[in-house]
């Protein structure tokens, strides 16, 4: 039977293989997101055709309605990846009001060109000297040598030759390889390596993607073990070091901690309580234990106070007993994903120092300095040692390319992992065998209208929904403008986080900022509806930022070395409200538009504040993960409390004149949209998305007529735990 080769295509120094779903320039791996690899495939399989905007929409976004910028900005992601410099068509010509076209010469391969070289070239054991003439020729020693030459070299073939074949091919010879562990309904996240590199233990939401548990799996096959069954969510699996127990860590309100449950099923151990995570299981990635290799400790991230910082903390297996390892100052947020190096002698950790600003660090467990490694005030999701201890992988994003990086543990340029490609977090290792496990996930964000009307009626089901403002990518932090008739959101689809103006039916939108790396979050309408404020962190610094709404170059407002976030206009638009450490505690702030220097609004706290429409109130969360929201009058006073919401996603709250309507929910389970009325105290469900909600904010806006209001929703959202064979 004659093989199959698969067709791949070269043009200038790029192979594209449309099986493996890589892009190589000069055999290196360039990195492409799906839709951006998607639009690249149409477009060279028929090159030097004129392909249309609208054909091309119908080919890369098959089952969604998109505007035709979600075309352009992947374009222009696609020319950046081929090198193109602007007015540059070495490659894609854009013919105005049509399409585009793939100009550049195309030749189709298979890899039967590529991997298939001649047969005597493939299997050539002939001597370089040939001994053709005649024996009798030669002179005895000439022959002795020249038959001991041509042995060696047989018996050189064949033991690199037996050695391949038994796995033992060199590292550089043996390419990495990519294959699925896990592709169940739900969500799989935090895959961890039995000791004996047999088994993985990981995070499964289940086929309704509505409880995540622990469940250990066989590498080579077989259905997974359920461990875990609580309806609150169980997070992040590690062995003990003798393979006979999985510890895991289950976010609750009442009755959350580490605890610790035989690897073939049986009754749970609660190890010790610990304060409820800021960051769930629908952030896929952080961690919050690592498993000492001598078996004696846990290490995982706890904070001494509700408004304290995070610290990492050494549980003790046998008894329960605590010591805190690192103790950040009160202004960050803390340290967290813990992860003990493979001789048990180093920590390594993240610290947050804001919502976007983290780096990583090591120290010894016996105590003493940290070593800061990165400087890039990245979020880093999660990390892993490599087996020998030189290294660490982690997640997180430099220079454009969001992925696996991997960084000596004495400090060095980190460098990219591109084997895995983007999307992806949760590394970890098996302890011999070059393997490396990891998540691929996959999040779509969009902005979605609730009609207020229809779900005030008797008849809530006749409450309709409609997706406004969509790509591909995160569309998020909606804020109506006061006249109704235009909205503010953050958007990634060109690349970064950036603020976008739209119209009020998602027509027309326009990209206002351009930071290209910072994100830029948190915007908020002047009363005027002529300028925008919000947060960003261009050089690492939180700051309050202004810009007009038609558009123009930022106005920076604060300066200060502490962190000032979550801006918000008074209704008479004298001040901003904003959040900031200034103080050394976080604490409402509020700044003159017309110059001068800021005043502290609140003394016991506050994190996120919205003036009430009548400007009499200035409404206030008072930190991450604190659900409850407070009040003071704006010309200053008592500091009372609201109503105690639980809210699991603290920033999912707006303000009007009747109530505040805000999302609430136990679990990572769908949340609510509920209304509280200040007349009645009564609080009455608005909506339950029928998906979920994603982390961050401001997540809704009620339009000023109170007829609309707008909510971000993670239309679609997965992950898969995958395997890197020959890990290098």
């Amino acid at each position: 039977m004659n093989p199959i080769f698969l067709k791949q295509y070269e043009f200038g120094p790029f192979r594209l293989d449309p099986a493996e779903r890589r892009l190589l320039r000069e055999g290196k791996p360039v990195p492409l997101s799906p839709k951006v690899f998607d639009l690249l495939l149409v477009l060279v399989r028929r090159h030097g055709e004129i392909l249309e905007k609208g054909e091309l929409l119908s080919s890369v976004w098959p089952d969604t309605i998109v505007e035709e910028s979600n075309l352009s900005v992947t374009v222009s992601t696609l020319r950046k990846a081929l090198g193109e410099r602007p007015n540059e068509h070495t490659y894609i010509e854009t013919l105005p009001r049509r399409g585009y076209r793939f100009v550049a010469p195309v030749c189709e391969v298979t890899d039967q060109d590529r991997e298939a070289p001649d047969q005597d070239q493939a299997l050539d054991i002939r001597p370089s000297v040939s001994i053709k003439p005649s024996l009798r020729l030669l002179k005895p020693g000439v022959l002795l040598a020249s038959l001991a030459a041509v042995t060696l070299l047989i018996a050189g073939f064949a033991y690199a030759w037996r050695k391949m074949a038994n796995g033992g091919a060199s590292d550089a010879a043996v390419p990495a390889r990519v294959t699925t562990f896990s592709g169940f309904q739900g969500r799989e996240s935090s895959p961890a390596f039995s000791p004996d590199g047999n088994q993985i233990a990981f995070v499964w939401s289940g086929e309704q993607d509505d409880n995540p548990d622990i469940y250990v799996k066989l590498i080579d096959g077989g259905s997974p073990l359920r461990l875990t069954t609580d309806a609150a969510d169980d997070l992040n699996p590690v062995w003990s070091p003798d393979g006979r127990y999985v510890a895991f860590y289950r976010q609750a309100a009442e009755d959350g901690g580490v605890f610790i449950v035989p690897a073939l099923g049986g009754g749970e151990r609660k190890l010790i309580a610990a304060a409820r995570a800021r960051f769930g299981f629908r952030t896929i990635a952080r961690a919050w234990l690592s498993w000492s290799p001598d078996g004696e400790y846990l290490a995982t991230s706890e904070r001494d106070s509700q408004s304290g910082p995070y610290g990492i903390t050494l549980i003790a297996r046998a008894t329960g007993a605590t010591r805190r390892v690192t103790s950040p100052p009160a202004p960050e947020i803390g340290d967290f994903s813990p992860a003990f190096a493979p001789d048990g002698k180093t920590l390594a950790f993240v610290r947050i120092n804001s919502a976007e600003v983290e780096d990583l660090y090591v120290m010894p467990v016996a105590g003493g300095e940290a070593l800061r490694l990165t400087f890039d005030h990245s979020p880093i999701n999660d990390l892993a040692w490599t087996p020998d201890g030189r290294e660490i992988v982690y997640t997180t994003r430099r220079h454009g390319m969001q992925g696996l990086w991997r960084i000596p543990a004495t400090g060095d340029q980190p460098k990219y992992l591109s084997e895995s490609g983007q999307s992806v977090c949760c590394p970890n290792f098996a302890r011999q065998g070059r393997r490396m496990a990891y998540v691929q996930y996959a999040n779509d964000t969009n902005i979605w209208r609730l009609d207020l009307t229809a779900a005030r009626s008797a008849n809530k089901q006749a409450a309709s929904t409609k997706r406004m403002i969509a790509s591909t990518l995160y569309e998020g932090a909606p804020q109506y403008s006061p006249d109704g008739k235009r909205i503010v959101f953050v958007s990634t689809r060109s690349g970064s986080q950036e603020i976008w103006v739209c119209g009020s039916e998602g027509e027309r939108p326009m990209q206002l900022t351009d930071f290209r790396g910072p994100h830029a979050g948190t915007p908020h309408w002047s009363p005027d509806g002529r300028q925008i404020v919000f947060d960003c962190r261009p050089d690492g610094n939180a700051d309050i930022f202004v810009i007009d709404s038609e558009g123009g170059r930022p106005r920076q407002l604060t300066s200060e070395p502490s962190e000032d976030i979550l801006p918000s206009w008074s209704r008479d638009g004298r001040w901003v409200y904003f959040c900031s450490t200034r103080d050394g505690q976080t604490q409402i702030w509020k700044l003159p538009t017309a110059g001068g220097a800021a005043e502290q609004v609140t003394k016991q706290g506050g994190y996120e504040a919205l003036e009430s429409p009548d400007g009499q109130w200035l409404y206030y969360t008072k930190g991450r993960g604190i659900p409850a929201i407070w009040r003071v009058l704006v010309t200053g006073g008592e500091e009372t409390l609201v109503r105690d919401f639980r809210l699991p996603v603290t920033r999912y709250w707006t303000i009007t004149n009747k109530g505040l309507y805000f999302a609430g929910a136990e679990s990572s389970a769908r949340p609510a949209i509920n209304f509280f009325n200040f007349s009645t105290g009564k609080v009455t469900s608005v909506l339950a998305p029928e998906k979920g909600l994603p982390l961050g904010g401001p997540g809704l806006s009620v339009s000023p007529d109170g007829r609309w209001l707008l909510f971000p929703q993670v239309d679609q959202r997965g992950s898969d735990i995958m395997l890197l064979e020959n890990f290098r």
